[in-house]
Formats: structure tokens, C-alpha cells, sequence
């Protein structure tokens, strides 16, 4: 693989140096992620409605809507910006992005001792 290929949608690693730039730095994030939901479908060949991905990438943008400390901001850049690269350069293969959506349907872990114990005897 060239390093050019490599460097593909890559972007610099900064702190950002105020909450208001780091909300426009989210919010292009944001943007790129909902732009790139066409291309997403048809490189990964996922058979979900656009609605419901897009939907799916708000959910996790809302997860974070309250986040007021700016390196913690920093990293969720960080970690969106590299999770956007990696899906569209196709690193990630269908099953990652759909544990996304499985993670929603799956039922809820025993708390208990016994229910433990239980769920494992299956």
C-alpha cells in the first residue's frame, strides 16, 4: 500500500484551542459521516435503510452531546475522525459495521451471581 493511500482522508491531530472550535470540528465531522452514508452502503454492501444509519450516526453524536471538557473532546474527535478513515477505506468489514446496529437488539446482561450462572448453562 502506497503512503498516499494510506493518508487518505487522514487529518492532523490538533487541540483544539476553544470549545467553539471544537464544536465546528465535530460538526464537520458530523457532516462528513452523514455525506458519506451513500458511499458506506456501497462499499460495505450493508442492507439497512439510509434512514436508519443516519439515525444510528446521530445516536452516537447525542452520546456525546453533553461533553463539556475540551481534551475529552479532543479524543472523541480523535476517535470519530478515525473511525470515519477506516470505514471509508473499506479497513472495516460489514460485521463491524453492523455491531453498531446489533448492539440495540441484544438482551440485556445477567446482574446477578445466579443469573450469571444461569445464562451460562444455556
Amino acid at each position: 500500500m502506497s503512503a498516499a493511500m494510506a493518508a487518505h482522508l487522514s487529518v492532523v491531530t490538533a487541540q483544539s484551542p476553544s470549545l467553539s472550535a471544537a464544536r465546528q470540528s465535530v460538526i464537520h465531522l458530523y457532516r462528513d459521516f452523514q455525506r458519506g452514508v451513500p458511499e458506506i452502503m456501497r462499499t460495505h454492501q450493508v442492507d439497512i435503510p439510509m434512514s436508519m444509519i443516519r439515525t444510528k450516526i446521530r445516536e452516537e453524536f447525542e452520546r456525546h452531546r453533553d461533553v463539556k471538557d475540551l481534551a475529552v473532546i479532543d479524543i472523541l474527535l480523535f476517535k470519530g475522525r478515525q473511525e470515519y478513515q477506516e470505514t471509508m477505506n473499506a479497513w472495516k468489514q460489514e460485521t463491524h459495521i453492523m455491531r453498531y446496529f446489533i448492539k440495540d437488539d441484544a438482551p440485556p446482561k445477567p446482574q446477578g451471581f445466579l443469573e450469571k450462572f444461569l445464562a451460562g448453562r444455556d
